[in-house]
C-alpha cells in the first residue's frame, strides 16, 4: 500500500513549535535509553526570544506531516559569527548548518535534509555542517557508537539509522568527538599520583575551588581562559554576552563549588575545569514535565545531588603553557581533586569526559594517562551546496 505523500513546511507558530518538541516524544518511547528532555528547555532552545544565540543567528525550523501527523523534522540555521571564522577551523564564510533532525523513515529523513539545504542556499550558503542542534556548544554531532547508554547532561542521542541516511544523502564525516567514561572510585597510578604530589608541594601552584556567592566573577575568569584556550580549535565560536548570560540561569542550580576548579600560577588563572552532576539521571522519570510533582522531586535533587555520573564538559589552560608538562600537571591535580569530590559528597562511581575532538591529542593523551575509555562518538558531517 502507497504511502501517502510528505508535506513539509516551515513553521514559527507556538503550535507549531510545540509540535516540533513533542516528535521525538513519539519517535523514541521504545528506546530505554533516551532521556526526554523538559518540553520547557527544548521549546527555549528553538524560542528566538528565550535563547541568546540568536543575537546572532538565523534559523528555520521544518516539520514533515502525513496525513496531519508529524512525522519528521529538522532545522536549517546559520551563525553570522561562525562565518567570520577561518574555514580550517570548520566554519568560515558560506557555511550553514542543520540540526535537530528526526524522521519515521529515510524517505522523510531525505526530504528534510533536501528542504534544510535549499533553505540555506537561498541565503546564500554553499555548503552545509550537521547535525549541529543548534549551537556547537549545544549538541554537535550525531551518535554513530554508545546507543546501548543514556547520554549524559547535555549531550545528544540518536537513531543507529540515521548514519545510514545521512551519508545516502551526499554527506561525508569531516569530524569525530569523544567521550570518555572513568572509573573514579579507583586511584591513579603511582606515576600520577607522583605529579600530583610534586604540584601540591609547589608553592607556585594553587588550586581553588569557585565561590558560587561571585557567580558572575568566577564566571568571567572561566570565560576568558576557554576562549583563549578553545580559540583554535576545530568548532570554536565566541560565546557572546547574552549567550553566557543564559547558559548561567541554566547552569547555576547544578553549580557546586567543590566541582569546579580554577588553577593558578602565581596567583594567576591559567586553567580550570568544569564538573556538573549528571542531571540526566534525575529528568529521565519525570518524562519531559515537571507537572504534577517533577518539580519537588527535581528541587530536592539539585539541593543535595547524588548521583552514578558525573560529566566534565569543558577544560581548558591558556595557550601559551598547553606545550608545557605543567599544563598536564594542573590537569592531573583537578581532575584528582574533583574525583575526590564527586566520590566523597556525591556519590558518583563514574566519570564522563567530553566531548573532546579526535586530533585534539592533549586531551587524548590526558584521558588516556588516567584510564579512560571512550564510551560514545559523535560524527559532525560535511556536504558542499
Amino acid at each position: 500500500m502507497a504511502h501517502s505523500p510528505i508535506a513539509i513546511r516551515p513553521i514559527s507558530s507556538k503550535a507549531d513549535r510545540k509540535r516540533f518538541v513533542d516528535l521525538p516524544f513519539r519517535l523514541y518511547k521504545d528506546d530505554p535509553n533516551w532521556v526526554p528532555p523538559l518540553k520547557g528547555e527544548a521549546l527555549g532552545l528553538i524560542t528566538p526570544e528565550k535563547n541568546g544565540w540568536f543575537s546572532h543567528a538565523k534559523a528555520q525550523l521544518f516539520l514533515a506531516e502525513r496525513d496531519g501527523v508529524v512525522v519528521g523534522r529538522i532545522s536549517a540555521h546559520i551563525d553570522t559569527l561562525a562565518l567570520t571564522m577561518s574555514p580550517l577551523q570548520g566554519f568560515g564564510p558560506g557555511c550553514g548548518q542543520f540540526g535537530l533532525f528526526d524522521a519515521e523513515d529515510m524517505e522523510i529523513g531525505h526530504a528534510l535534509i533536501a528542504t534544510a539545504e535549499e533553505w540555506l542556499r537561498r541565503q546564500g550558503m554553499t555548503r552545509v555542517l550537521g547535525p549541529i542542534s543548534m549551537s556547537v556548544w549545544e549538541e554537535p554531532g550525531l551518535l554513530v557508537e554508545g546507543y546501548d547508554h543514556p547520554p549524559t547532561i547535555m549531550m545528544g542521542h540518536a537513531k543507529p539509522e540515521y548514519r545510514t541516511w545521512i551519508e545516502s544523502a551526499g554527506y561525508h564525516r569531516v569530524k569525530e568527538l569523544l567521550t570518555y567514561e572513568l572509573d573514579i572510585t579507583v586511584p591513579f597510578p603511582p606515576l600520577l599520583q607522583r605529579i600530583i604530589s610534586s604540584g601540591e608541594k609547589n608553592p607556585r601552584i594553587r588550586i581553588r575551588e569557585v565561590d558560587k556567592t561571585k557567580f558572575d566573577e568566577e564566571a568571567a575568569i572561566i570565560l576568558a581562559i576557554l576562549n583563549d584556550a578553545w580559540s583554535d580549535n576545530w568548532g570554536f565560536v565566541p560565546l557572546t554576552p547574552p549567550e553566557i548570560k543564559d547558559v548561567g540561569v541554566k547552569l547555576k542550580p547544578i553549580v557546586f563549588n567543590d566541582l569546579i576548579r580554577i588553577a593558578e600560577v602565581d596567583g594567576r588563572p591559567v586553567a580550570f575545569m568544569i564538573t556538573l552532576p549528571d542531571l540526566n539521571e534525575a529528568i529521565a522519570p519525570l518524562k519531559g514535565s515537571l507537572l504534577p510533582f517533577g518539580w519537588a522531586k527535581l528541587l530536592l535533587f539539585l539541593r543535595k545531588p547524588k548521583v552514578k555520573t558525573m560529566r566534565v564538559p569543558l577544560m581548558g589552560v591558556l595557550k601559551e603553557l598547553q606545550s608545557s608538562r605543567m599544563a598536564s600537571q594542573l590537569a592531573f591535580m583537578m581532575i584528582e581533586y574533583i574525583k575526590r569530590a564527586s566520590v566523597a559528597n556525591y556519590g558518583a562511581t563514574r566519570g564522563e569526559i567530553g566531548w573532546i575532538l579526535d586530533d585534539n591529542q592533549g586531551m587524548n593523551s590526558i584521558a588516556d594517562a588516567i584510564g579512560c575509555t571512550v564510551n560514545k562518538r559523535y560524527w559532525v558531517y560535511e556536504k558542499a551546496l
